[in-house]
């Protein structure tokens, strides 16, 4: 019997390097930022109540329940608590964690079925993009759901055509479904599926498949791991679960949800975007996949109906990459409901697909479109330039009215400020100039791949330690800090108020139940002021001439860059069980 297929032995420089810089740009830093919000402060509090609540089948937010999305990554987030605390680093760590692995999945697949440079290259143009660094450095739940359709993408092109036992990585494909869709709901079997479907059609595999794929029992795998938890959800909720779920999955596909519409065309600019700088070499890789398609349609022949393993005839990868790209990138087009990260399912794809056709590029330098995809890679980083050089006169052109979500926008130094988007509009300049340079000679032109890399690895690292950080002192921590103060010094019969700013990360930095009030709704800060016991208002400052006239007995407590917190009792005694301390701002 065929022992089951390995990879070769990778090289330990090569694995180095991955670990090496997946733990500066993903782990490096990574609680240093206060929680963003929505969806980074809604996750990381779900979290957080399954933690303190140990009710691990039901996520809630602000302890009501939260439908919205399956419990796996809430899951992951308590066990992160429990070895970190609550913090940022342990809201973000899944993300981080996942995102590593995806790097090295893609090492070791790339390995078996190409070889070790593709297998580099592939890794590294995985890495490092704007999406997938990003992406994986947020208390998301897109990180660990692109782990999971990838390597059930991967399992289904290795089962399909590994020798003896390796057929058995089809059980990776329906596992990886399974807990993709735990994950984020139906999405997660969604994108898998079409890119089985699309790809067995066009290459005539369907009969294969059926004889090797264990269907029948796979799709038995995949409801033994996924129903439990969602039959539970039914049981406990009935037709409320159901209701709340639908209108977040089928509702969300079908019209937009929260303003998220955006155009029809939205996600060619944020592959092109989110995709730098190897977005240059992704259009001729595909040209060529689909070309190299077909001419070898012939050559597959649909009317064998072995058990054995299925040769995969030459390009067919680069087809199975292609239709990947293809199938995700138009599901997510159709869907009324656009946002940049929803795409990230298929850039392991594109990082493959891209790094083929650079193999065959530096192995045929004169290779048709080499140098034309060079010059988009330039464009679009030239491009990048004008726009980080462009932030600063941006910012205070728009100043005005960004005040009214952020207080504290005019107090940011402008040295300060314009260091970051100056510095990186000057890295990608002479990361660009470079590029061109390597471009122009063919011997040399291997030194593109570096320069770009390096280019982009450099203006990550200046948004990471020296933009963001300055954008939280303004935007983001200021809120955080005081309502960290106010649930550390409540106790839980008292109200803590959140008036005008309805951001949820303040509920996770209160760690407590937070009563969101719009302006327009003042009766009920009114309402609470009559009741009995201690209250507290966190509001920006402009906000406090729209309070009820009940409320101009409350007191100023502290002050953070444009917001204020008020109380109907003065005195803040902080509780000795008070949680752990939010990002560090100092007082104003």
């Amino acid at each position: 019997m065929d022992s089951l297929p390995t990879p070769p032995v990778p090289h330990l420089s090569s694995l180095a390097i991955l670990i090496a810089l997946s733990g500066i740009l993903l782990f490096g830093g990574l609680g240093s930022v206060g929680l963003t919000d929505r969806d980074e402060g809604r996750n990381a509090e779900a979290g957080r109540e399954m933690f303190e609540t140990g009710d691990w089948i039901t996520p809630t937010f602000n302890y009501e329940p939260r439908f919205y999305k399956p419990a796996f990554v809430y899951w992951l987030m308590t066990a992160s608590y429990h070895m970190f605390g609550t913090n940022e680093f342990a809201a973000r760590f899944h993300s981080a964690l996942f995102g590593m692995a995806l790097i090295l999945l893609q090492y070791w697949f790339t390995a078996r079925w190409q070889n070790q440079q593709v297998a580099l290259l592939s890794s590294l143009m995985l890495l490092l993009n704007c999406e997938i660094i990003f992406l994986n450095r947020m208390a998301l739940t897109d990180s660990v759901l692109v782990f999971f359709t990838t390597a059930a993408q991967w399992g289904l092109w290795a089962g399909l055509h590994s020798t003896g036992r390796g057929r058995h990585w089809f059980w990776v494909f329906y596992a990886g479904m399974a807990f993709a869709t735990l994950t984020k709901g139906p999405v997660g079997f969604i994108i898998p599926l079409l890119t089985m479907s699309l790809y067995l059609s066009l290459a005539r595999r369907w009969i294969g498949y059926w004889h090797r794929g264990f269907p029948l029992l796979g799709l038995g795998v995949f409801i033994a791991l996924t129903l439990p938890w969602y039959a539970t959800m039914l049981w406990i909720h009935g037709l409320a679960y159901v209701t709340v779920a639908k209108a977040h999955t089928v509702g969300r596909f079908m019209a937009p949800m929260e303003g998220h519409s955006f155009g029809l065309f939205f996600y060619f600019p944020v592959l092109l975007l989110g995709f730098f700088p190897w977005s240059g070499l992704l259009p001729m890789a595909m040209y060529e996949a689909v070309q190299g398609w077909r001419s070898l349609r012939r050559r597959f022949d649909p009317s064998l109906p072995h058990r054995q393993a299925i040769e995969p005839g030459p390009g067919e990868l680069q087809l199975f990459a292609t239709v990947w790209i293809i199938g995700a990138f138009a599901f997510f087009t159709l869907s009324a409901t656009r946002l940049q990260h929803y795409i990230a399912p298929l850039f392991p794809a594109a990082a493959l697909l891209t790094a083929m056709y650079w193999q065959r590029a530096l192995l045929e330098p004169v290779r048709k479109g080499v140098r034309a995809s060079i010059y988009v890679m330039m464009g679009l980083g030239f491009l990048l330039a004008l726009v980080f050089s462009m932030i600063p006169w941006t910012y205070n052109r728009f100043l005005s009215k960004m005040l009214k979500n952020f207080p504290a926008a005019n107090l940011l130094d402008p040295s300060a400020w314009n260091a970051g988007p100056y510095l990186a509009a000057m890295v990608l300049l002479v990361g660009m100039a470079v590029v061109g340079y390597f471009g122009l000679y063919e011997r040399r032109r291997a030194g593109v791949f570096w320069a770009a890399g390096a280019a982009f690895a450099l203006v990550a690292l200046i948004a990471i330690r020296l933009t963001f950080p300055l954008l939280n002192r303004y935007f983001i921590a200021p809120p955080q800090q005081l309502a960290y103060t106010a649930g550390a010094s409540l106790s839980p019969s008292d109200h803590f108020i959140v008036y005008g700013s309805t951001k949820p990360s303040t509920v996770f930095y209160a760690q407590r139940k937070v009563i969101f009030v719009d302006v327009g709704e003042e009766n009920t800060i009114t309402a609470l002021l009559k009741q009995p016991g201690k209250t507290m208002v966190l509001l920006p400052e402009p906000y406090r001439s729209t309070l009820p006239p009940e409320a101009e007995g409350l007191t100023p407590v502290l002050k953070q860059y444009g917001y204020v917190l008020l109380s109907n009792q003065p005195k803040v005694t902080i509780r000795e069980e008070q949680p752990a301390s939010p990002t560090h701002i100092p007082a104003e």
